[in-house]
């Protein structure tokens, strides 16, 4: 593979950033193509039509991955811009750039992979001949024959052997602070969770609570909790940081910081003074783990369905009725529980969250609490806080621990909370997805065939300059959907595709770096294999990708947008 080794220049496009812009503005002219083009099929009169988005559910979902492709671009643009002033856009960062936007560019063309079954091309959303014709402008067919060439390739795989020693083989545009802090968790995630998360995933084992005390110590659970309730104070971009390095380790201690996450959040929502200061600051301390109780048996993402019901009965709620996929239930102190309050509606009206208390149980006596039974569900990855089905028969909770002490307020509560949630699950899919990458290229480097590495054959190295280019576009776009969030922006559009390209990207890296491995990939020894179990999960919680994408469209079609 003589090209690998070659002393040439690298094949980097000329003017490069400028390219990135002409193409940039053609693509957004033909995603507000494609746009108009599906707010006429789904919302004729101006708002969203239910029935016509069920209808034509594939072309809606398909508007959701091209505009998602779109401003995944843009925000590789506007990083690319960043390093540049500041003389940081070196050869590696350009390679991965040029190449990522010439795969996005001739799928947006030829079709993009909704999944391994499902591909969406322009002719399916109605795209005029107009809009059609910006994909073929100069500015963007330039990155079809120049940016991922077989020499670009090449030269982009020169560079990842490098990647093992650092946290990404790019430079992520990061202030300082961010960096010593991406640094920090790189070395805890590297010390005290990758040589045992493999034996935990293996043994369906806790977490240890020594590491989830560190994790603590090191302010894991009061991130973006503000100080004066004992948090540090930070904000989503950290969030973001901290959850890939500690993905990067083991996806559960990345999904651990999840629980406490979304409790505080709902609490300085819509708690009451005297919610926000008892228990923010014991959450922030790790004295205090809670989990979310929201999902219910056949229910899944229909939350306004929602059967289990909450009684006053003077000072206490009474609640009862069933609850599935709890994730970490037994070691936590505080359930966020979302129960009907009204029992005359069916719908997200009558729901309210509880801040509802219990004790810790352990495997033999899971849940030590008067009115409240479960079971494990076994899964296949996602382990180290183990899920559970739970049944309440009249378990009480003080009244005052209605969040807000005020009925019917929970749906908005927690729908405020989904942001935060998907540019987590983004970052957790990006840790997922950078773990893949590093098993698969210290393998490739190491495994000999026919005389020479495995990563010498432009196959193996191409899947794996690929994992690295998409990465660099999902990190981006939950760097931006986390930004916008801490400017207090609205950014629920762009946090959902952010969760809905990071998940595919984490699977694919998963999926080829135990193509890498071959055999050995299949075998539950090599970590790989955990991995690729771990990243199935991610386009499942925390919104599935269809309904992901549904409520992409729908706000993309919404008038005014």
């Amino acid at each position: 593979m003589d090209t690998m080794v070659s002393e040439k220049p690298a094949p980097i496009m000329d003017d490069l950033i400028e390219a990135m812009k002409d193409a940039v503005v053609s693509l957004e002219a033909y995603g507000e193509d494609a746009k108009a083009a599906m707010k006429e099929k789904l919302a004729p009169e101006g708002k969203p039509d239910r029935k016509l988005l069920d209808v034509h559910q594939h072309s809606a979902h398909g508007l959701s991955w091209a505009i998602t492709y779109v401003e995944t671009l843009r925000e590789v643009m506007h990083w690319a811009e960043r390093l540049e002033a500041e003389g940081k856009f070196g050869e590696i960062e350009q390679l991965l750039s040029q190449i990522l936007f010439s795969e996005y560019c001739a799928q947006l063309i030829g079709g993009i992979p909704m999944n391994q079954g499902e591909i969406i091309r322009p002719a399916d959303m109605g795209v005029t001949k107009q809009g059609m014709a910006r994909l073929f402008e100069p500015a963007v067919q330039r990155f079809l024959t120049e940016g991922k060439t077989t020499e670009a390739m090449a030269a982009a795989a020169k560079h990842l052997p490098d990647a093992l020693g650092r946290a990404t083989v790019e430079e992520t545009g990061l202030d300082e602070t961010l960096t010593m802090i991406r640094d920090q968790f790189r070395r805890f995630a590297s010390d005290r969770i990758v040589p045992h998360a493999h034996e935990w995933h293996l043994e369906n084992a806790y977490i240890p609570m020594p590491v989830v005390e560190e994790m603590a110590e090191l302010g894991v659970f009061g991130l973006t909790i503000p100080e004066e309730f004992g948090g540090l104070g930070l904000g989503k971009t950290s969030m973001c940081v901290v959850s890939e390095e500690l993905s990067r380790g083991y996806i559960g201690t990345g999904s651990l910081g999840t629980r406490s996450e979304i409790a505080a959040e709902l609490i300085l929502i819509g708690g009451t003074d005297e919610q926000k200061e008892k228990y923010l600051p014991a959450i922030a301390s790790g004295e205090i783990l809670p989990t979310a109780v929201f999902t219910e048996p056949n229910t899944g993402s229909d939350l306004g369905s929602l059967k289990t019901r909450a009684v006053k009965d003077g000072d206490t709620y009474k609640i009862t009725g069933n609850k599935t996929w709890i994730t970490h239930p037994v070691r936590a102190d505080m359930m966020t529980v979302l129960a009907r309050t009204d029992p005359a509606t069916n719908n997200f009206s009558g729901l309210s969250m509880f801040l509802a208390e219990k004790p810790r149980g352990t495997d033999e006596t899971p849940f030590p609490a008067d009115g409240m039974t479960g079971g494990e569900i076994e899964v296949l990855g996602y382990r180290g806080m183990k899920e559970y089905e739970i049944g309440f028969d009249e378990f009480e909770v003080p009244a005052k621990n209605l969040l807000g002490e005020t009925e019917g307020q929970g749906f908005r509560h927690l729908m405020a909370t989904f942001e935060s949630a998907r540019i987590q699950t983004a970052a957790r899919a990006i840790g997922v997805g950078q773990n893949a990458f590093e098993l698969g290229l210290r393998y490739a480097l190491d495994r000999q065939q026919f005389g020479r590495a495995i990563f010498e054959f432009p196959r193996v190295a191409n899947k794996l300059v690929m994992m690295a280019a998409e990465l660099v576009g999902v990190r981006q776009l939950t760097y931006y959907s986390a930004r916008q969030k801490d400017d207090g922006k609205r950014c629920d559009l762009e946090a959902g595709m952010a969760k809905l390209l990071g998940a595919r990207a984490a699977w694919a890296a998963a999926d080829n770096a135990v193509q890498i491995h071959g055999g050995n990939g299949f075998a539950l020894e090599y970590p790989v294999s955990r991995v690729l179990q771990d990243a199935r999960i991610l386009n499942i919680f925390e919104g599935a990708g269809e309904i992901q994408a549904m409520v992409i469209a729908r706000r993309l079609v919404e008038k005014g947008n």
